[in-house]
Formats: structure tokens, C-alpha cells, sequence
């Protein structure tokens, strides 16, 4: 039997059924925020796991009406507050070397993705072999409303996302049955109980043709300009809607998470995690900006969700400022992400996306 997470966390619960484990997110009144001790005791279950022959399949959930919303900024921001960036540094190291073992694990993993999933939840699940919604999924990278960007991976996963809408006890309950590590076996159970959704009037799957114009513009500016170009010309409120997040997400954000994407599209997802690290690590610093803290005071603390940015306006992000986000960190006792090498038990081991 492998070993559990920490006794003294209660944060991430294990059941076991068979050959199969399944791990519970715990802090549903926190919508299952992913926290230090989550993030410790995700590692060890997955490290264990892999090395189990006993265990040769894994479900991830959330406890509550969220899977998981998330990593625990407010807490990341109060350590720095009240210690050191370096807290930081070392929260989402460990995030990202968890996202790593997930997008080269050699054993399947089920995520089971109801309510909300945001952010760090993003990065316990999609990088997995299997994600699967339901009518009630919802998903977002809210980042740049935050004074961040989409990290953890998402440079990689943001253009690769195939999914699954199911009938999700009978999938679990069959699941749970399972005694095998063939993902062509898991598929096919997930297909017996899959369905063809149909999408609601708002979805943006609706809006592929404008998204797919618009989105491709070389700028944020040009993006904005091309969705405002569309705006008279439908009568449509999603492009107003996303019109207006754009105008009120942070500049700095908006620069640096649209070159990380782009430069996401030809990389793997580990150079995708090292150079995200570089990011956040610089982010965290507030070494060119301080759009993540007041993003924070604005929606998380304070409320108020009037966010002073500086730069205030897409022009006054200039290039060079933009490009110093992509670069090493000037500090002696600072290091880039060292990502693990990864055992191939006999076949090649590559992300699943």
C-alpha cells in the first residue's frame, strides 16, 4: 500500500477501491483553493502512486460544488506581506513540479471536474490523461483580473483543450471497478457514458469565428480593436462582455500572458513551466510591476474591485519592459525551476495533450 499524505492534513483525502485511488480535494469552503499542504500531499500520493503496482488508476475530485478554484493567493500574498517573496517562490515551485509529474504520470488519471475549476485547478486536471465536465463545469484563468497571468502550465494546455460532457456517478461508480492501466480501456468507459451537449445560447463555442479572427491578431491593442471593429456589427453581448474584461483585466497581465501563450504554442510543457517560473518568481518580486498586489487588495482583501493599474493603459507596456518578464531573476539564491527526470517504465513518456 503506498503511503498517504501527512496525517496532520486533512486537506486531501484518499479512498481506495481496488486498483483504484481516489483523491478529494478537502477545503469546500474554500471552493478546494489549493493550498501548501494540498499541493505536499498531492505530491506524495502521486510520487507513491506511480510506484505502486497495486495502484493503477486515479481519480481527482472536489469535495463541495467546486473542484477546485484555484491556488490560495490571499495566502501567498499575506507571506509576502509578512516574510518574503521566497515563500512564494517556493508555493509554486512545488505547484509546478506537481503539474510536471501529472503531465508525464505513466498511469492513468481520471479528473472529474464539477462546479468551478479556475486556475491551479486547471493545473491538477487538464494536464492529466482524462478530463471530463459535466453540465455544471464551470471553467476560467481569471489571472489578469489579478495582476497575474495564466500559469501553471497553461501556455501549454490553453490551445489543446479536448473534453467530455457524462453522466458522472455511473462513470465513477465504473470506474472504481477498473483493473487497469490501458488508457484505451479508460476511454472506453468514459465514451459508455458520455453524450453530445448542446450548447447553451451564451456559450462561447458559439463565437469560434469571431474568436478565432480577433484572437489572432499579433497585440492585445490589435485584439481589442478587431473585437470592437465586430461589436456594431452583432448584436451580441458576449463581445461586449469580452470587450469590457479586457479593458479592465491588467495591462502588464495582458502583454506578458499573450506572448507566454504564443511562445507556448512550440514549446513542452516542462520549457513551458520553467519559463512560466521565471514569470510568476518576477511577478511575485513585483520587480517591474506592482499590478499583482493591488489586483489583489482590489478583488480579494478590499473588495472594492477597482484596481489601480500602473501602467494604466496597453500603450504605456512598452516591449522591453514586457520582455524582462521572460529572464532570469537577479538574485544570488535564486534558481530556475529543476524539473525531475522522469522514469519511462519501458515506453517513451510525453504530456497528454
Amino acid at each position: 500500500m503506498a503511503t498517504p499524505p501527512p496525517a496532520d492534513s486533512d486537506q486531501v483525502l484518499v479512498e481506495a477501491n481496488g486498483v483504484t485511488r481516489t483523491l478529494l480535494m478537502n477545503r469546500p469552503k474554500q471552493l478546494n483553493a489549493l493550498s501548501s499542504a494540498m499541493i505536499t500531499g498531492f505530491l506524495r500520493c502521486f510520487t507513491a502512486y506511480e510506484e505502486d503496482e497495486g495502484v493503477k488508476l486515479l481519480i481527482v475530485k472536489g469535495k463541495g460544488r467546486a473542484f477546485c478554484a484555484g491556488g490560495d493567493v490571499a495566502a501567498v500574498v499575506r507571506s509576502i506581506n509578512n516574510d518574503s517573496w521566497k515563500y512564494s517562490a517556493h508555493f509554486f515551485r512545488n505547484e509546478f513540479l506537481l503539474n510536471y509529474i501529472i503531465a508525464t504520470y505513466n498511469k492513468p488519471q481520471v479528473s472529474l471536474l464539477t462546479g468551478i475549476v479556475m486556475g491551479g485547478g486547471a493545473g491538477v486536471s487538464i494536464h492529466g490523461r482524462f478530463r471530463v465536465v459535466t453540465e455544471s463545469t464551470v471553467f476560467a484563468m481569471p489571472e489578469t483580473a489579478l495582476g497575474l497571468f495564466p500559469d501553471i502550465g497553461a501556455s501549454y494546455f490553453l490551445s489543446r483543450l479536448p473534453g467530455f460532457y457524462v453522466r458522472l456517478a455511473l462513470l465513477e461508480e465504473s470506474l472504481k471497478k477498473v483493473d487497469t492501466s490501458d488508457p484505451f480501456a479508460i476511454c472506453g468507459i468514459i465514451d459508455q457514458y458520455s453524450q453530445q451537449p448542446s450548447l447553451k445560447e451564451k456559450s462561447a463555442l458559439n463565437r469560434l469565428e469571431i474568436i478565432n479572427k480577433c484572437f489572432s491578431k499579433r497585440t492585445v491593442e490589435e485584439i481589442i480593436a478587431s473585437l470592437e471593429q465586430e461589436a456594431p456589427n452583432v448584436a451580441d453581448e458576449w463581445v461586449a462582455s469580452a470587450i469590457q474584461s479586457l479593458r479592465k483585466a491588467s495591462p502588464t497581465s495582458l502583454k506578458i500572458s499573450l506572448r507566454s501563450i504564443r511562445e507556448g504554442r512550440t514549446q513542452t510543457v516542462g520549457e513551458c513551466l520553467r519559463r512560466e517560473y521565471r514569470m510568476v518568481c518576477h511577478v511575485m518580486r513585483g520587480d517591474f510591476s506592482r499590478d499583482f498586489f493591488e489586483g489583489c487588495r482590489a478583488i480579494l482583501l478590499d473588495k472594492d474591485r477597482n484596481p489601480k493599474w500602473m501602467p494604466p493603459r496597453l500603450e504605456e507596456v512598452h516591449d522591453e519592459v514586457v520582455e524582462k518578464y521572460f529572464s532570469k531573476v537577479d538574485d544570488p539564491e535564486w534558481e530556475d525551476l529543476d524539473l525531475p527526470p522522469r522514469r519511462s517504465h519501458g515506453r517513451r513518456l510525453v504530456p497528454k495533450l
